[in-house]
């Protein structure tokens, strides 16, 4: 499952610059022109395999199993664990899940998941193999 996650995210840092002053220097027939380069955060972006409304049913699903109040966020990038979810509520989460998207999850692949986005890739492959 872990070879699967690392397969379809990808994180890119994309370094990126901005000039915060251009001089001019005059001598005698002789000019240089300089740049001063002030870097930028670099920016990152995260793609999921899962469908967004997968994702965001499984958000869902992760919510209600685990009784998180309205303003509660939950992302695809969100661990169980991190939610304060145990063993027994990962089982209840997977149970939720299965009854949700009407499938049954392999023992196996259920016990490997840890967020929102793995459990929803798993969906995905589930019903990819279903049709």
């Amino acid at each position: 499952m872990a070879s699967m996650a690392a397969a379809s995210t990808s994180l890119q840092a994309r370094p990126r610059q901005m000039v915060t002053a251009v001089k001019c220097f005059c001598q005698g027939s002789r000019s240089n022109l300089s740049f001063t380069l002030r870097p930028l955060p670099t920016r990152l972006s995260v793609s999921c395999a899962a469908k967004p409304e997968t994702v965001d049913k499984v958000c869902e699903v992760v919510k209600k199993q685990l009784s998180l109040k309205e303003g509660d966020q939950v992302t695809a990038a969100t661990k169980f664990a991190e939610l304060g979810a145990d063993s027994l509520d990962t089982v209840e989460i997977v149970m939720g899940l299965e009854e949700a998207f009407d499938i049954e999850m392999e023992e196996d692949k259920a016990q490997a998941i840890e967020t929102v986005e793995e459990a929803a890739e798993l969906i995905e492959e589930i019903l990819k193999a279903k049709a």
